[in-house]
């Protein structure tokens, strides 16, 4: 047996999402607000029997990921292949301001490349559902690692975004991993 679905997520909004900031390796926890979130995504994705979920070590996707195994009763392993992008000394700045100041967030110095960004996000995946026999899989990760990967799989989402707290289903068919759908937010 091998994997052949995985259900890539987001963790649930922090007052940082809220304020439009940057948040990468910062580790601020949910809000009120993703908690909600949290509670609603775990109620979609238990359902779908995951028989492992994988989170990011940053509490905001660890309490995704906890809200998750224990709404579905499977076992929670935290993997640091999951974290966030590194946004290095703009972490914690406003999306808008840093775009302002350098352009992008790609031209700030010391952030993560996009590219280096993809090549960690593909090898994670690949890395993930090798190691398991069983499935599906649920993995909790952050927005610019889940659009990453997303892009990697499906160059057609190369400029797609990830709402909090929203689910994106993979499958494998005739050895090939394709996106089946993307920013399913449950309501």
């Amino acid at each position: 047996m091998s994997v052949t679905r995985v259900y890539l997520a987001r963790h649930g909004r922090t007052a940082l999402n809220a304020d439009g900031r940057l948040r990468g390796l910062s580790d601020p926890p949910l809000d009120e607000v993703g908690r909600a979130e949290v509670s609603r995504l775990a109620d979609a994705l238990a359902p779908r029997r995951p028989a492992t979920v994988l989170c990011s070590p940053l509490q905001r996707a660890v309490a995704t990921g906890q809200a998750i195994g224990a709404a579905a009763d499977a076992p929670v392993t935290i993997d640091a292949r999951l974290i966030d992008r590194d946004y290095g000394s703009v972490t914690g700045h406003r999306r808008e301001e840093v775009e302002r100041r350098y352009g992008s967030v790609d031209s700030a110095p010391g952030v993560e490349s996009r590219a280096a960004l993809a090549d960690r996000a593909r090898r994670a995946f690949f890395e993930l559902v090798g190691e398991f026999r069983r499935g599906p899989l649920v993995l909790v990760s952050h927005d610019a690692f889940n659009t990453a990967l997303l892009a990697q799989l499906d160059p057609s989402l190369e400029h797609i975004t990830q709402r909090t707290a929203c689910w994106n289903q993979l499958s494998l068919i005739e050895g090939v991993w394709q996106v089946d759908c993307y920013d399913v937010v449950a309501e």
